[in-house]
């Protein structure tokens, strides 16, 4: 299947009359920024290969939803806690939290107005159980830097649970309606991210040309799913082991990525490092522009929900799970630690564009609780896909399609 990779790319990519503008906004951030979306990048890119090691369907991940609920909880840490958290979200040591702090407020003030034609939306909240008594600095700095809800909720009420869910319903557009089933007695504290995009392409599908063609799942028979093709705006590099297409939404600030690798899904995750995804947008950011080519790209749709508490651990972020151990003395004097970990996701790609979310939970629980266990390119087998915005290198969303019909 390699060698019907590419076919059809042109040579020069000239802005014809009445084209919309495709040149990046320039976006301006502080000293500590890049080092923080470098630390963002790396730890999105471990916790991807970590999941997609125990699980062989779709999934999506969002490293910016979990690394900012997860730099929330950061600031409540502790001695070993707060090292051992800060070392899972590759932060330097010698990174202060208020740097980490004002390098994501400068960060998310720039990706929200970075392109008009996008559509990004970015909440974070704190709900916490009435009569809990939560340190008044964690809160200013929640509602100062990360401009977050901040609401004392009675858990034990229908009402909470209600409160809660319509939040992430509300912040996602309607797509992750309900990230928790019920509140657990012991619980004390949510810490919430919720992240959402909208984009069109910069160049469009033609609907017309989506037919169903063969596609090739890892471990699976040869299937036929509905595959967009025509001829679009891209950049492309090719690995080792790997083939990698880049298409843009809007004036092109907001891109997606598919790699394709030349064996399997598994096979390339185990040696995807965050060198990896460095040499891969180092190689598609030596091209100036959007090169027109033709793609034939599958469609699809999924819902994903990840307990995240075992690839976290892995990471190195051990002590806030074990209670007795946790130090979250920042946020309250009461002994609490983290229950779980978890993310919610969704995804829709098609001939207009791309619509993606993700609500990242984080539980506090003050009491012992059991952890709830919960050219021509043709993308014709299992892949994994991006998004991010390529000026600053964020990465927003990491996922595979093992099979888009699923």
């Amino acid at each position: 299947m390699a060698c019907i990779g590419l076919m059809g790319i042109h040579s020069t990519c000239e802005k014809q009359p009445g084209e919309p503008d495709l040149t990046p906004k320039n976006i301006t951030l502080t000293s500590a920024a890049p080092q923080a979306i470098e630390s963002s990048n790396e730890f999105g890119i471990g916790l991807f290969t970590k999941v997609a090691e125990t699980e062989e369907k779709n999934l999506m991940l969002s490293p910016l939803s979990a690394s900012t609920a997860l730099t929330m909880l950061l600031n409540g840490c502790g001695g070993d806690t707060y090292t051992q958290l800060q070392g899972a979200l590759k932060y330097p040591a010698g990174m202060t939290i208020d740097e980490i702090n004002e390098a994501y407020k400068s960060l998310v003030d720039q990706l929200l107005k970075a392109d008009p034609k996008v559509t990004l939306a970015l909440a974070n909240a704190i709900f916490y159980r009435n009569g809990f008594v939560v340190k008044q600095p964690f809160l200013a700095t929640m509602s100062s830097d990360y401009k977050a809800t901040v609401e004392g909720l009675d858990f034990a009420a229908p009402s909470a649970l209600t409160t809660i869910n319509k939040w992430a319903d509300d912040n996602t557009y309607g797509k992750i309606p309900e990230v928790l089933a019920m509140i657990d007695p012991d619980a004390v504290m949510f810490i919430m991210n919720a992240l959402y995009f909208k984009g069109d392409w910069s160049y469009q599908f033609d609907k017309s040309e989506t037919l169903e063609r063969p596609f090739y799942p890892d471990g699976g028979s040869t299937i036929n799913v509905s595959t967009m093709k025509s001829e679009v705006g891209t950049r492309v590099f090719f690995g080792g082991n790997y083939r990698v297409v880049e298409m843009p939404y809007g004036r092109t600030n907001f891109t997606m990525m598919v790699i394709v690798p030349a064996e399997s899904l598994g096979e390339f995750n185990s040696t995807f490092t965050p060198q990896v995804w460095n040499s891969i947008t180092e190689g598609l950011d030596e091209a100036d522009e959007f090169g027109k080519l033709i793609v034939y790209m599958p469609k699809f749709k999924f819902s994903y929900e990840k307990y995240l508490n075992d690839q976290l651990i892995s990471l190195g972020m051990i002590d806030a799970f074990i209670y007795g151990q946790a130090n979250l003395s920042g946020i309250s004097d009461a002994s609490i630690y983290v229950n779980f970990v978890k993310q919610n996701t969704f995804v829709e790609v098609d001939e207009e564009g791309t619509e993606a979310a993700a609500v990242t939970t984080i539980a506090i629980f003050e009491t012992v609780s059991m952890p709830q266990q919960p050219r021509q390119f043709i993308v014709d087998k299992s892949f994994i896909f991006a998004i991010r915005e390529r000026t600053t290198n964020t990465l927003l969303f990491i996922g595979q399609v093992v099979n888009p019909q699923d």
